[in-house]
């Protein structure tokens, strides 16, 4: 977005038991307990790898480290039991082949030793694997005909988990381990990455106690409420408390975040404001900032958040309305609410577009072109026809960010759960799962990215603090759950041409908060989720990327054929702005040329909030089957030279969102695209958005709009609608295609 001449008229208005019984203990069932005994290698066992070094470790490296199993055999034998230094618990599993139990050792380590303890149901075929992600697994050693009693087993290897894996047990009943000892040592090699540590320079932790507090928060915003292409990134973080007679401006790259577990938890008696008075009350520039899990009571009843693209607010508690338009209500072209509460009504105004999901307002008071609704009580109801709201009951599939918060004085990420059919806020119920901060490797300015890549083989998931980070390799994510969260707009910036980072198909890989840049080498793919070719079913534990912003051009010249590419099935995409720059500096047709946004080849993909802006090609162009799009906002390159330079296939203009004539099935709700083709006014584009005629295809309002006469559309979707109406800047609108 950028400054428009064009007049707004503000619209009206418990354990699963298997078995019936469990078998005897080693006593009772009449089976004599084996001598203890030290194996090493005999004609039994095949031996993989070599002996260990001799600087092998005698602590158990595995005590207390979380667990899981293939099966127990009941609420009594957990897996955790055969990993808690108690030589009277143990695990036991089911009475069927194969069976495994393995552990998490927090990080990557060098292996040398394993100590095994069989209760009377023993393993006699097994293995001892290692493996860095969970995932891929490497044996160690293979012990056949083995009889068992307490054993110990040479290894050489490394690894963060360690699977002991039974293919053939020694009695009828299942695999009882008292106990498991994993011992390390060192090989030589490179040290491990160490997880948790401050966080660095650029994170401002405070509390209701710190003195000046205004002050902080008055200096970082004179620093960066005009820097919209600066290196400046920063983060506050409020511990829980409540705070007085405070007025957070934010600024860009800047983030305010409570450090509670609830919203409740951190309250503001004052405000968190985003006002526009650096542009001269226009809010259409004010980009990447965002608000989340705090509560805030404003001074004069509303508060302020006059936004737009990539400025998400989320997991709020507004205890009075939500004012969205500037002082003086000026242009404003945002934005995204989610999981947030606003007890009084919320104020749109002068905004164009607005994207609210799992939340409850207290009223809705107007609308101008497309604001769209999912899970929000209190929304109001659907009227695209005459107005401007499309309004779903529920939101299909949905999972909220990841956040930091303190238990107690220490610091860990809150892994929210799935949510199905989700209506309403997720708290304070916080389904999900809390991961320790030496879980995480900090990434802190002067990382690189060899060890960035280094800390994601041990199996670390990263806290990306505040900063400018420039890649020489790409980002490889390849441990299913791996979670990459982002502090005040961390950005990655891939250079020599190199892609920014690929996820592999795995399940349930969060990445959320941050900004990829791309460098002056063109760049493939800046994000890629999934090899291509991916077929794996994720839909119990889907990928998500959430608040991930991508650029191209504006803080210099960047290049990128594709900015994401989706080729994993089942990916959750809530909110997401792809920008190909239309202002700044290394901005032009070809300077920052990108030719598509969001390709999307896998299957069952949604996507929630959903701007993209701006290439010269498709910005959204949709391989997969059973894709949905709920909330679409979009403005074609104002840059395109002449009508000749966007025509394809005898059609004049790339859509800005196009479904593959081999798709069978999609839906959309709340679709907009707009053109502003300044470089020659006179283009008319054949249409916003081109489907296959079939049965399986489903739009659900959608509009095009001429902004001030700028260049027009002659249709909304293929060769149906009405074009736009010259400088009046009325959209053209379709409630139901086909």
């Amino acid at each position: 977005m950028r400054l428009r001449a064009l007049g707004v008229a503000l619209a009206a208005t418990a354990a699963l038991i298997t078995l019936p019984a469990t078998h005897p203990s080693a006593a009772a069932a009449g089976f004599p307990l084996s001598p203890s005994r030290t194996a090493t290698s005999s004609s039994a066992e095949n031996v993989f790898g070599t002996t260990a070094a001799s600087a092998c470790g005698t602590d158990n490296a595995a005590k207390g480290k979380p667990a899981s199993a293939s099966s127990t055999e009941n609420a009594g034998t957990p897996a955790s039991a055969a990993f808690d230094g108690d030589p009277g618990t143990r695990w036991s599993s089911e009475w069927s082949d194969p069976q495994w139990v393995q552990v998490d050792l927090g990080s990557v380590q060098d292996l040398c030793k394993v100590d095994l303890s069989w209760e009377a149901a023993y393993g006699k075929d097994f293995q001892i694997q290692a493996s860095t992600d969970g995932q891929k697994w490497n044996t160690l050693k293979s012990v056949t005909g083995a009889s068992g009693g307490t054993a110990s087993y040479d290894v050489s290897g490394s690894g963060r988990y360690v699977r002991i894996n039974g293919t053939a047990r020694g009695t009828g009943y299942g695999y009882s381990l008292w106990e498991v000892a994993v011992h390390t040592g060192s090989s030589g090699s490179t040290p491990p990455v160490e997880g948790g540590g401050d966080l660095g320079p650029n994170v401002i932790v405070v509390d209701p106690s710190t003195p000046n507090l205004q002050q902080k928060f008055d200096q970082v915003f004179a620093q960066q409420e005009s820097n919209q292409f600066g290196a400046g990134r920063y983060q506050f973080l409020l511990k829980p408390g409540t705070y007085n007679n405070i007025n957070a401006q934010i600024g860009f790259y800047t983030s305010i975040s409570g450090l509670g577990l609830n919203p409740d938890d951190t309250k503001i008696n004052g405000d968190i404001t985003v006002d526009a008075g650096w542009f001269n009350g226009n809010a259409t520039q004010n980009f990447w900032r965002s608000a989340e899990n705090l509560a805030v009571r404003p001074v004069n009843g509303d508060d302020r958040w006059a936004v737009a693209q990539a400025a998400p607010f989320r997991r709020i508690h507004v205890q009075g309305g939500l004012n969205l338009a500037p002082n003086g209500y000026g242009w404003a072209s945002g934005g995204y609410i989610a999981d947030s509460k606003i007890d009084g009504t919320v104020g749109p105004y002068s905004q164009q577009q607005w994207y609210t999901r799992d939340s409850s307002v207290g009223g809705w008071t107007n609308g101008v072109w497309n604001m769209t609704f999912t899970g929000v009580q209190g929304a109001p109801a659907t009227d695209f026809a005459t107005g401007s709201y499309t309004t779903l009951d529920t939101t299909p599939v949905s999972r909220e960010k990841p956040f930091l918060y303190l238990d107690g004085s220490t610091y860990k990420v809150f892994v929210p759960a799935k949510r199905t059919n989700a209506r309403g806020v997720s708290w304070p119920a916080n389904a999900g799962t809390s991961l320790p901060l030496d879980q995480f490797y900090v990434v802190k300015p002067g990382a690189t990215a060899a060890t960035i890549n280094a800390a994601l083989d041990q199996g670390l998931n990263l806290l990306v603090t505040p900063g400018v980070y420039h890649l020489n390799q790409t980002l490889n994510v390849n441990r299913a759950n791996t979670v990459v969260l982002g502090l005040g707009l961390a950005t990655f910036v891939p250079d020599n041409g190199i892609d920014a980072m690929h996820v592999a198909d795995v399940d349930g890989v969060k990445l959320a908060g941050f900004l990829i840049d791309a460098g002056s080498a063109n760049s493939d793919t800046l994000l890629r989720i999934g090899q291509p070719g991916s077929t794996a079913d994720h839909s119990a534990n889907p990928t998500s990327m959430q608040d991930v912003f991508i650029r191209i051009g504006g803080a210099g010249p960047g290049l990128a054929t594709n900015s994401v590419v989706v080729n994993s099935n089942n990916v959750l995409i809530d909110h997401t702005w792809m920008w190909r720059a239309d202002h700044g500096s290394g901005v032009g047709w070809n300077t920052n040329r990108a030719d598509y946004g969001l390709v999307v080849n896998g299957n069952d993909v949604l996507a929630t909030g959903l701007f993209v802006e701006h290439y010269n090609k498709y910005d959204v162009l949709w391989n997969g089957e059973r894709g949905r799009t709920i909330f679409f906002q979009n403005e074609k390159a104002y840059d395109a030279p002449n009508a000749a330079a966007i025509t394809h296939d005898g059609i004049v203009g790339y859509a800005a969102y196009k479904v593959a004539d081999s798709v069978n099935t999609h839906e959309a709700w709340g679709l907009g695209s707009y053109c502003n083709y300044t470089s020659d006014p006179t283009i008319v584009q054949a249409h916003g958005f081109q489907v296959p005629v079939k049965s399986g295809i489903k739009l659900h309002d959608i509009l095009v709009i001429s902004l001030g006469g700028q260049g027009q559309y002659a249709h909304v979707v293929n060769s149906t609608g009405a074009p736009t109406s010259g400088t009046s800047t009325v959209p053209s609108k379709i409630t139901q295609f086909p």
